[in-house]
């Protein structure tokens, strides 16, 4: 009889210690979704250091001398030089007249 209530008992313990184990937050679930924060962690580091790296590469060019500061303000903000003449060419479609709509 008792080795029955041994073994019941040990049974069960075995099977809560599975089931917490396998089945509870701190167990391999947890585990899982732990190795899954680290790796997005991860990629989100890796992209915030390239990131940083053309950044510092950017400043140094800036630091270095004119001609990228001059780049810059010619993509950002469309600035053009003393020496130089703007032209804007319209395509086909801006120099077609619409037709009037018909008065009712």
């Amino acid at each position: 009889m008792l080795l029955r209530v041994t073994t019941a008992v040990l049974v069960v313990l075995l099977v809560l210690l599975q089931w917490r184990l396998w089945g509870s937050e701190d167990g391999f679930r947890g585990v899982a979704q732990l190795q899954g924060q680290v790796e997005r962690q991860q990629q989100e580091n890796r992209e915030l250091t390239e990131r940083n790296r053309r950044l510092e590469a950017e400043v140094a060019d800036l630091r270095q001398g004119f001609s990228a500061l001059e780049e810059r303000a010619r993509s950002d903000l469309g600035l053009i030089g003393a020496d130089e003449s703007f032209y804007i060419f319209a395509g086909p479609a801006a120099t077609t007249a619409t037709p009037a709509a018909p008065a009712r």
